[in-house]
């Protein structure tokens, strides 16, 4: 069972740093170059210079990007930038933003939540990682002693008795709030009263954990406190922070809980026109031509959104501009069943698997293809197409949360780009020590 306690967390002092919106940054993994020296401008004590350091000249294995984040934290901490929270809290966190003139407020609760690997407990991942973005966390990490960003997880709320309860905890007081580059607001309450903290503690006790985003921190975090164990003889008193990670907790029913689409746009396969396209799905699809020109996507997305069926594809072949609706058969269904039968029925029934394992890797037979692009709005799929770089686009449904708990429970792992959860949470909130 998930074990759920407050922290003493590191954040920053108003006092010094002035408007938080200043100093906060998206996660690591949606940074570029840009957008980095955007951020090292903004503000001296950005937390970029810790969460994304860039590299110098001269770098090498004693002065490179770790070593200045961690001395970039310490000088924070002796001159009263960053400060510890006085006693151990849990922090009420929302975000109110919007998503195609729609507003939205996603809410939760940031804690530390005891570390389990996948497997072996109630936490659950849903993608596969690499070991690239492990390695560069644990460099990080170790160098920093300190969970600099959440691991988003969710958590099965029916009734929203967990958010309620905070909620009403900190009514009529006044956040701690910053608006990130995306226009973005994060409000957020630290609440260190302890006997709110045990009832939340005892009510996700039971609740299993689904991980949204940060599959790669939260394996560093067990990866490195498996290093301070060896340290350490071997193994860690329960209560050493190591054994513990920074986790934004959010419930699975929370209306603020918003999936976007990753749609792709392909430089590989290459299929000459929508007569062609339907020749090669042959009866594992019915196809219908659904518009002409990139900017009719928007319609063809609208036909997808309203079906709301996993099964069901838009794809343009740009040879000669059309789109073409694409709807999974039976025949269709049977032949995944055939070529993924390493896979269970949840995963075989997810749209970007039926993408690129029935559609791509068997019926258009390219099954090692250029990295596609990867895009979430369908202007963004439109100003894609028009560059003419992209001979084959597709739009496809997100997974839902609850195709990610039928997936995760039982043990495996989504195709890469399945889900994103909008907005990302705000790096420099709260710092969690684990030392």
């Amino acid at each position: 069972m998930p074990h759920v306690a407050p922290l003493r967390g590191l954040r920053y002092d108003p006092k010094h740093v002035g408007a938080l919106s200043q100093v906060i940054a998206p996660p690591y993994d949606v940074i570029d170059a840009a957008l980095q020296e955007a951020l090292y401008q903004r503000h001296p004590a950005n937390v970029i210079r810790i969460e994304l350091n860039r590299e110098e000249p001269g770098d090498d294995e004693r002065t490179n990007k770790y070593t200045r984040a961690a001395k970039f934290l310490r000088s924070w901490r002796d001159q009263g930038v960053v400060m510890q929270e006085p006693a151990a809290a849990l922090y009420v966190y929302h975000q109110e933003f919007e998503v195609e003139g729609r507003s939205f407020v996603r809410r939760g609760v940031m804690a530390r939540v005891r570390l389990e690997r996948f497997g072996t407990g109630n936490i659950h991942p849903h993608e596969e990682t690499m070991s690239g973005p492990k390695q560069d966390r644990l460099l990080l990490t170790r160098a920093c002693r300190a969970n600099l960003s959440q691991v988003f997880g969710l958590y099965p709320d029916t009734e929203g008795e967990v958010q309620a309860l905070l909620d009403a905890a900190v009514a009529g007081q006044p956040p701690l709030e910053a608006t990130d580059h995306l226009g973005v607001k994060s409000w957020m309450w630290p609440l260190t009263d302890e006997s709110m903290a045990a009832k939340v503690a005892g009510l996700m006790g039971p609740k299993p954990v689904f991980i949204a985003d940060g599959h790669h921190r939260y394996e560093t975090a067990c990866n490195y406190r498996d290093e301070v164990a060896e340290a350490n003889g071997g193994t860690l008193p329960s209560d050493h922070p190591a054994n513990f990670v920074l986790m934004m907790l959010v419930g699975m029913s929370d209306p603020g809980l918003v999936v976007l689409p990753t749609h792709r746009l392909f430089i590989e396969p290459s299929v000459t026109t929508a007569a062609d396209l339907a020749a090669k799905l042959g009866d594992c699809f019915t196809t219908e031509k659904a518009g002409v020109g990139p900017d009719a996507a928007a319609d063809v997305w609208e036909q997808i959104e309203t079906e709301d069926a996993q099964g069901t594809l838009g794809l343009y072949t740009a040879g000669d501009r059309t789109w073409t609706l694409a709807r999974i058969t039976p025949v269709g269904a049977a032949r995944m069943e055939q070529i993924a039968a390493e896979h269970g029925p949840s995963w075989r029934g997810l749209g970007v698997s039926i993408l690129h394992r029935l559609v791509i890797g068997e019926l258009l037979g390219a099954k090692q293809i250029p990295t596609p692009g990867y895009v979430h709005l369908v202007r963004e799929v439109v100003e894609g197409l028009e560059t003419g770089k992209y001979p084959l686009a597709a739009l496809v449904m997100p997974a839902s949360v609850g195709d990610i708990k039928s997936v995760s429970e039982t043990g495996e792992r989504m195709p890469a780009k399945s889900t994103y959860f909008y907005p990302k949470l705000a790096s420099g909130l709260v710092f969690n020590p684990l030392e």
